[in-house]
């Protein structure tokens, strides 16, 4: 049941959001280990750039992983020539971990 809202919600919030080339989609994906977040044209349906915890090597809570997560996709986007982008929560609630990563990514540089 609650994955069927997660996706209702993710559903409902991407009719509203489109990635363009210029300001891709910063879309999130929660686990219950890991984070992933990657930066997606949808015109071309092309993932830009990604990020997630997997391999993180520094100890600290989730939490802290998935600021350190918005930090590094926010230096790859740079490096990349990409600066303002739209975020998709993934129908999650906009709320600590998901928090944390899209702080992170502001932090990094990216505007939203």
């Amino acid at each position: 049941m609650r994955l069927k809202g997660r996706e209702r919600r993710h559903k409902r919030v991407r009719k509203k959001i489109i990635g363009t080339k210029e300001r891709p989609r910063l879309s999130v994906y929660r686990s219950l280990k890991h984070i992933y977040a990657q930066l997606i044209d949808d015109e071309a349906a092309h993932t830009l750039v990604a990020s997630s915890t997997i391999g993180m090597t520094n100890s600290g809570t989730k939490t802290e992983k998935s600021k350190m997560c918005g930090r590094i996709l926010a230096e790859k986007a740079l490096s990349k020539g990409i600066e303002k982008v739209v975020f998709d929560r993934g129908g999650y609630k906009y709320h600590g971990r998901v928090k944390a990563l899209a702080d992170g990514a502001r932090e990094g540089g990216l505007k939203f």
